[in-house]
């Protein structure tokens, strides 16, 4: 079994409220999670509202699949309008 664990530091652009952070962060969770069946969750500062830290997972039988997904992912954050990608850090782990 293959776990790949990325973790983003997202810089909110024009986030004037708690709420509209939270409006772009929800919509980034659900379509990453639609588009590439991961788990995606807010896991630090949530109470800054011009970052989100968010901690994204999937399990595969390929650690070649598993970067590859993680990169697709790394690549459409570069491109998300409303945030841009500040930090990043990527672990694959694989066990038996």
């Amino acid at each position: 079994m293959v776990v790949g664990i990325l973790q983003v530091r997202l810089s909110i652009d024009g986030a004037e409220s708690l709420k509209d952070k939270r409006r772009l962060v929800m919509s980034v969770k659900d379509r990453l999670h639609r588009e590439h069946q991961v788990s995606v969750a807010e896991v630090d500062l949530l109470d800054d509202r011009t970052t989100a830290v968010l901690g994204i997972t999937m399990a595969s039988n390929s650690v070649a699949h598993c970067q590859g997904v993680l990169d697709g992912i790394l690549g459409r954050l570069r491109t998300w309008r409303g945030c841009a990608l500040a930090d990043q850090s990527t672990q694959i782990l694989t066990g038996q």
